[in-house]
């Protein structure tokens, strides 16, 4: 199936001279997306670190990568090369400045990669200028009932048919188990992709030794996601201090194992400061119905609100709403660092609203406030016409998203 991804790929690349990071988790469909996108030109080169004939021909230097794809010669169109996993090698930034300074007007670079492209940039950007980042997600609501590339932020519904959103759910959003459907692949699929997670990106990325008891920490994450972080409670429980736990977390964030939501703390006297939410990226994996269906909604938001980011819409930020008092609403976006709606998630609509929704709307100035009925039939109307607290379908709201 075509990913909204590729149709951005394209437009970048017909229209950009920097390169397109394409960064996200293992088995997105990062590699496909960026040969579908590449194969578009009549020239087009794939080269994979992973591969040793590749891995020797990008430590040689630019100069051995101009050779084979013949960027000295004049072409109808410029040739596009894939670089996939070259953040596996450790020089991987000088080489990719020396050969865009060098080959910019001959060629358009795009660049893939499983851990995240952008954890280099507390220590300096060396590449600055030269590239757009894109952040590839999992499969949503609106990608599969309508991959368009949308031109604003909230589009008009689009319904999923029933068998996509039940495999969505109980599947999750990467793309070969949801395709696949089959239970059998989805234990297969789920097992080893954790086993490549711990025994190569892992290594990979860090020269951690302590591989069982981070193995741990992300089977416990599985049970704690959607809740807020205790990290003195976890450390005691993996038999770590807590600094080494946070360490850890982040690094399991950075191999996109996992990400957290920050409390939202501007305007609100008496809001948590210091406990974020976590969340897996792969909602299949948790058991317990609420939270996945939390995490489902959180993975929607967190894909909605990067991507729009990187569109150049805005600046977009995801948080959740919870004060001293336990007064809570589970997400809240904002736009150029203003509340623009809150969404709470429930599994039935058949709930009354919650009374945190009316106090926050009030208290922050929000827009839109909406709780999400994941057990609500798709109805055709544009959730955000609404100005007050709403019962929405969950099959309708995502649709409006990306």
């Amino acid at each position: 199936m075509k990913r909204i991804y590729e149709i951005l790929l394209e437009e970048h690349l017909a229209q950009h001279r920097q390169m397109a990071f394409l960064s996200g988790p293992r088995q997105v469909g990062k590699t496909t997306t960026s040969l579908e996108t590449s194969s578009e030109s009549p020239f087009h080169y794939y080269f994979n670190w992973d591969n040793e004939d590749h891995r020797a021909l990008i430590i040689e230097g630019p100069k051995a990568i101009a050779n084979i794809t013949k960027l000295e010669e004049i072409r109808k169109a410029l040739p596009i090369l894939v670089l996939d996993e070259i953040h596996k090698y450790r020089n991987w930034k000088r080489f990719l400045k020396g050969f865009f300074d060098t080959y910019e007007k001959k060629c358009r670079i795009l660049v893939t990669g499983s851990a995240r492209l952008d954890i280099y940039k507390r220590g300096g950007d060396s590449l600055m200028g030269r590239y757009f980042l894109y952040r590839i997600h999992p499969l949503s609501i609106r990608e599969i009932a309508d991959c368009s590339l949308p031109k604003q932020e909230i589009q008009q519904p689009r319904e999923i048919k029933p068998a996509d959103y039940e495999a969505l759910l109980t599947y999750g959003g990467f793309p070969e188990p949801y395709l696949k459907r089959n239970k059998s692949f989805f234990n297969h699929w789920k097992r080893l992709r954790i086993e490549q997670l711990f025994r190569e990106d892992l290594r990979d990325l860090s020269r951690i030794q302590e591989i069982s008891q981070i193995q741990l920490l992300a089977e416990i994450l599985q049970e704690e996601a959607s809740h807020a972080l205790n990290y003195s409670t976890l450390a005691t429980k993996i038999k770590v201090s807590s600094p080494t736990l946070q360490r850890w977390i982040e690094l399991l964030k950075n191999l996109y194992f996992c990400f957290t939501i920050q409390p939202w703390s501007k305007n609100l006297n008496r809001s948590l400061i210091k406990e974020p939410k976590i969340y897996l990226w792969n909602w299949a994996l948790i058991d317990d119905q609420g939270a996945r269906l939390e995490n489902f909604t959180a993975s929607h938001l967190l894909k909605a609100v990067q991507f729009w980011t990187d569109c150049g819409f805005g600046e977009y930020g995801l948080y959740y709403l919870r004060d001293k008092e336990k007064r809570e609403v589970d997400f809240l976006i904002t736009k150029d660092r203003k509340p623009w709606f809150i969404v709470e998630a429930k599994a039935s609509g058949e709930r009354g609203i919650s009374r945190w929704l009316y106090y926050y709307q009030e208290k922050l100035k929000v827009p839109h406030a909406f709780q999400i009925g994941f057990d609500v039939p798709y109805v055709d109307r544009d959730c955000f016409s609404f100005n007050t607290p709403v019962i929405v379908p969950a099959k309708t709201f995502f649709s409006q998203l990306v």
